[in-house]
């Protein structure tokens, strides 16, 4: 493949991922539509959201989200006074340096704990914005089933819905989750100029980053390590990063699995033999330290990726489905050319 980078480890998290994905849209224009979503000529408004027809007879007023990816989507969008706040974990990275920082700014932060029926009823919330695996578990006794039975709204992000084969999910390709969300959210709180002015940005930054990337035959194959030892957690055709990766100029190795994030053999890896490995950086392993367990884990001594010392580290934000998957697109475009 022409223009290999150099071997290292190329950390391309939030400093490189947010160059371009604020999409030229400011923060004002959001304020601006969101403030015309109470008008009464809009509504009723209806969206279909994995499979289910709502209808939504006013803008809600307290959404509390949950993951900080599903949290931007809120931002991009502009729909800060819409929320009551957020609940995510610590562990994702600056959000200071973020295209949306004075959402975070603005929007308190409920939990760094899980998500529960409790911390949204005492926020007064009338729609939880969350996902399967993204909050939403029928172990912990939370679904919108339950928020349903206290009469509180849900929405559920695309990337996580069922697609009917146990708990699988996904119903279609990633970034097509990404544009449906922000137009059916843009629908629901009656911003849908902004909506579009996003999907449109990001769709361009996405082509522009493709025009740039490997083709035929110089694709590297490429695997996504989020975490695991004794097996990996990685994602299938549904889950960001595989577009993510082909967008970018790369042959995703697990593209056959029908599932958003799932787990896999190592001996599938070893026989995918990838070229790179993406790791996703997140929690309390660091990405370096994924990196060292890859590098000195012995069945994987002879694949391509390790032998060559070819990784790239992407932020978790990146990954999983947000507004920053169409600069993580270009961020990894660049690193495999």
């Amino acid at each position: 493949m022409p223009n290999r980078p150099r071997p290292a480890v190329l950390v391309l998290a939030l400093a490189l991922a947010v160059t371009g994905c604020g999409a030229n849209v400011s923060q004002e224009e959001g304020k601006t539509g969101a403030a015309t979503a109470s008008s009464g000529s809009h509504y009723p408004v209806t969206v279909e959201n994995c499979g289910e027809r709502k209808t939504f007879e006013k803008a809600p007023q307290r959404v509390v989200t949950n993951d900080v990816g599903i949290t931007e989507i809120m931002f991009a969008l502009g729909l800060e006074d819409h929320m009551a706040g957020y609940v995510m974990p610590d562990d994702k990275g600056d959000l200071t340096a973020v295209p949306w920082k004075d959402g975070y700014q603005k929007t308190e932060w409920l939990s760094k704990d899980r998500i529960n029926k409790e911390l949204v009823l005492n926020a007064r919330a009338d729609l939880v914005f969350a996902g399967w695996n993204y909050g939403f578990d029928e172990g912990e006794g939370f679904t919108p089933a339950a928020l349903r039975g206290v009469g509180v709204d849900s929405y559920l992000l695309s990337e996580s819905c069922r697609n009917g084969r146990g708990k699988a999910r996904g119903v279609m390709a990633p970034l097509d989750a990404l544009y449906t969300d922000l137009r059916n959210l843009g629908k629901v709180f009656d911003v849908e100029d902004r909506a579009e002015t996003l999907v449109t940005a990001f769709r361009e930054q996405v082509a522009e980053a493709r025009a740039k990337a490997p083709e035929g035959t110089d694709r590297p194959r490429v695997f996504l390590y989020d975490s695991g030892e004794d097996k990996p957690f990685t994602s299938g055709a549904f889950a960001g990063p595989h577009d993510i990766i082909t967008k970018a100029g790369g042959d995703h190795v697990m593209k056959d699995l029908e599932d958003s994030w799932t787990t896999v053999g190592w001996e599938t890896v070893v026989a995918r033999d990838p070229e790179v490995i993406v790791i996703n950086d997140y929690g309390d392993t660091t990405a370096e330290q994924k990196r060292d367990f890859l590098t000195s884990y012995q069945p994987l001594a002879n694949v391509s990726a390790v032998r060559n010392d070819r990784f790239v580290t992407l932020d978790y934000v990146d990954l999983v489905e947000s507004p920053r998957n169409p600069a993580a697109v270009s961020a990894l475009a660049a690193a495999l050319r």
